[in-house]
């Protein structure tokens, strides 16, 4: 960062001032009175926000680290005669050195909020997936290519210093078809933060602990968490059964055997009652891990391929997850869920190294996974499943790079069997881009 950005700081603050007085005398000895930013460097010395370097000198071309470029933001939020865009200036500035700020005494946590009460963002993905399956049973051989695309908003707004409310909403499509479908509001929640307290109400993402081992949908209700290193968190609401009853990706003869996949029309309007708890610790410690909890009520359950007797409507899954970030680019995890109501593909466990720091926004950025991963689907109800699929086991590799700023690169590669009776082998490989706006 050069001093020039300074520069750039105190004509936004002062420069409609300029126009009207200055008094002040000019203090740098190497700023001089015919320089482009004379009048806003001078005021500011004499507000006190910045004061040079002791010799008499600006050094208006010297690079400056982010503590001192905080300190003068510090001394220009002090300041109360500014206008309305000279705050929202100010308030931009804050939440952008807001941890140097803090490390100052500056509370600043809340102005990145008041700076812009409304926010959007989104993303556009294209997405490719090929998989081909080889049935064990009967020698039929299938693949299934698909190209679609998901334009996604996602607008935020400010309710007051610890509420905001939040939104996505998902226009999708079929590339290969060139099929489109109408804007649909997928999630609507309200969000309260306060210290170690946060509570989401509406409809919102479900992601659960175990890296989405058992949950990655939406769900309709609230969300509790409390705690700061060791979080604990509570979950009651409704799942639509789409999500927890998918579809045959194959046709019948390729459905897992014992999963309710197979019967997918029982349950598509049985909406699940939803409960569950978690206990994460993930402070500082290299360590991370934690416990959870779900049950759920729903006639989509009364099978004969997830209970004896198809007389059963509850699932009750419990999980467990363990990892260890040995530095900043590796790491090495699992987790692990068991529904202990289901007679059937009642487990669903996954292990995965991961290795760099994919960040779009950091163009060249990059990050790549190896991974073994069992997806029983009584236990796997709705979890990610982009590589091996639900009802089935096998390995998976990939990779995530950011090609240039805010877009980047997602590929992996799938290779595996179906759980249960071996009806068919599979591959898969998956392909996406995601731009971020």
């Amino acid at each position: 960062m050069k001093k020039t950005l300074v520069s750039a700081l105190t004509t936004a603050l002062v420069v409609g001032a300029a126009s009207t007085t200055f008094a002040a005398a000019n203090p740098f000895s190497d700023v001089p009175a015919d320089h482009w930013a004379y009048d806003a460097v001078t005021q500011l010395a004499a507000d006190g926000v910045i004061e040079g370097y002791g010799d008499t000198t600006f050094q208006g071309d010297k690079s400056i680290t982010r503590y001192e470029m905080a300190q003068m933001v510090a001394k220009a939020m002090a300041k109360t005669d500014v206008s309305a865009a000279d705050k929202a200036m100010i308030d931009k500035l804050a939440a952008e050195f807001a941890d140097e700020l803090n490390n100052l005494g500056v509370r600043v946590s809340n102005l990145e909020k008041h700076a812009d009460m409304v926010k959007w963002t989104g993303k556009v993905e294209y997405t490719y997936k090929s998989t081909r399956v080889d049935n064990n049973v009967n020698s039929d051989r299938r693949r299934v290519n698909n190209d679609d695309y998901v334009f996604r908003l996602e607008p935020t707004a400010e309710v007051n210093d610890h509420w905001d409310v939040h939104a996505r909403l998902d226009a999708t499509g079929e590339m290969s078809e060139d099929s489109t479908t109408e804007v649909k509001l997928k999630r609507a929640w309200a969000q309260g933060n306060y210290k170690n307290f946060t509570v989401k109400l509406g409809k919102q993402a479900l992601y659960t602990n175990e890296h989405g081992l058992v949950f990655d949908e939406t769900f309709s209700g609230a969300n509790l968490e409390f705690g700061k290193d060791l979080k604990a968190t509570l979950l009651a609401g409704r799942i639509s059964a789409d999500q927890y009853t998918t579809d045959d990706y194959f046709g019948a003869a390729y459905a897992p055997s014992g999963t309710i996949a197979e019967h997918k029309s029982i349950g598509d309007t049985d909406t699940a009652n939803f409960q569950g708890i978690n206990l994460q610790y993930a402070g500082a410690s290299k360590l991370y891990g934690g416990l959870g909890y779900y049950h759920l009520n729903s006639d989509a359950f009364k099978t004969a391929s997830y209970a004896k007797g198809a007389d059963e409507d509850n699932a009750n899954i419990w999980t467990a997850n363990l990892g260890y970030r040995f530095d900043g680019k590796n790491a090495l995890w699992g987790s692990y869920a068991n529904n202990t109501t289901a007679d059937y593909d009642d487990d669903a466990w996954q292990v995965q190294y991961d290795y760099g720091n994919y960040v779009p926004a950091n163009k060249g950025s990059w990050g790549a996974y190896a991974a073994y991963r069992s997806m029983g689907q009584n236990a796997s109800l709705c979890g990610t499943y982009d590589g091996v699929l639900q009802g089935t086991k096998g390995w998976e590799i990939g990779a995530q790079y950011a090609v240039f700023k805010n877009v980047g690169l997602l590929v992996k590669y799938a290779d595996g069997k179906s759980i249960g009776d071996g009806h068919y082998d599979f591959n898969r490989l998956f392909g996406r881009v995601e731009l971020f706006f």
